[in-house]
């Protein structure tokens, strides 16, 4: 069953989108993700250009974000103070990404930018979590060798100045890290169509030092309005949301993150986390191929254009 995407110009088989949306919104439901680092590169492996991808999926994340986020809040797992701190810079992030992104756009730069983008940071992150993941398998297996002490928590976030107590983090740091982990996290909410979650749980569990079981709900709620706000300037500014794909993704993805959140139970955090990183690695592998393989595919595009 195909379809015809008016602003991506292009048609799709509406199952395959219903498949993906669903199969990201179980990976947000999980790992705390919104899953858009990897819906983003997906959406581009299909055919659909990069400019309509990112400002569409940043409209699916917040979703399926919304969704995980429910969930959470029944838990009691969200930190609504710390969560409002991240959401003032990533909302001032969004608005210069937006800018940057249409400034690029103009110059027709944009795809290229976002390609590499994805690139580089799927490869760094994806390779640090499996390292990471790996560690805490060994830890685990053998418990005796290394326990990390925990009086080592004091560090240079600790020193700043304007510092705020955060009772569900049982926390009392400076405002200013957890500001600038929200710019940078809008900052590529804009220009990747990202949630920004992978960079921001390892952030919030190591940089800020947050239990481990209020960072996915937290970060989901900052999410939600980081990534709201960017469709709504991508919408206005570049026309490039396209309702129709967003709207079967979005009804994978909410499906998906129910799902995800039940499976995210069961499993240990360990498994979890080497199966996100080896994803990861896979999809950063594919791109980097794609953008090594394009002059190829750029003579024949240019052939069928002849006809």
């Amino acid at each position: 069953m195909h379809i015809y995407l008016p602003i991506a110009e292009v048609s799709v088989n509406a199952f395959l989108l219903l498949g993906l949306g669903g199969m990201v919104g179980v990976l947000s439901g999980m790992f705390g993700v919104g899953g858009g680092f990897l819906m983003t590169p997906l959406l581009f492996f299909i055919g659909i250009p990069p400019a309509v991808a990112v400002a569409t999926e940043a409209n699916q994340i917040v979703a399926s974000s919304f969704s995980g986020v429910l969930a959470h809040l029944k838990r009691k797992t969200v930190d609504l103070k710390m969560g409002t701190v991240l959401l003032v810079g990533g909302l001032v992030g969004a608005a210069f990404g937006v800018v940057l992104f249409n400034y690029l756009k103009s110059m027709g730069q944009v795809d290229l930018l976002v390609k590499l983008c994805y690139v580089v940071f799927l490869g760094i992150i994806g390779g640090l979590m499996f390292i990471e993941s790996l560690n805490a398998i060994r830890r685990a297996r053998n418990p005796g060798a290394l326990s990390v002490p925990k009086r080592r928590q004091r560090t240079w976030v600790h020193a700043m100045p304007f510092k705020m107590r955060f009772r569900t983090s049982g926390l009392y740091i400076s405002v200013i890290p957890p500001l600038i982990v929200g710019v940078a996290v809008g900052v590529l909410a804009a220009i990747m169509g990202v949630g920004g979650g992978f960079i921001m749980v390892p952030a919030m569990i190591y940089l800020l030092g947050m239990p481990t079981k209020v960072v996915v709900g937290t970060s989901l709620f900052q999410i939600i309005f980081v990534t709201g706000f960017t469709t709504l300037l991508h919408a206005t500014t570049n026309y490039t949301v396209d309702m129709a794909l967003a709207v079967l993704l979005l009804v994978g993805g909410v499906i998906g993150a129910q799902i995800g959140t039940r499976i995210g139970v069961k499993l240990k955090a360990e498994q979890l986390r080497i199966l996100l990183a080896m994803m990861v690695l896979l999809v950063c592998g594919k791109l980097a191929l794609d953008l090594l393989l394009q002059p190829g595919e750029l003579y024949s595009l240019g052939a069928t254009g002849g006809h």
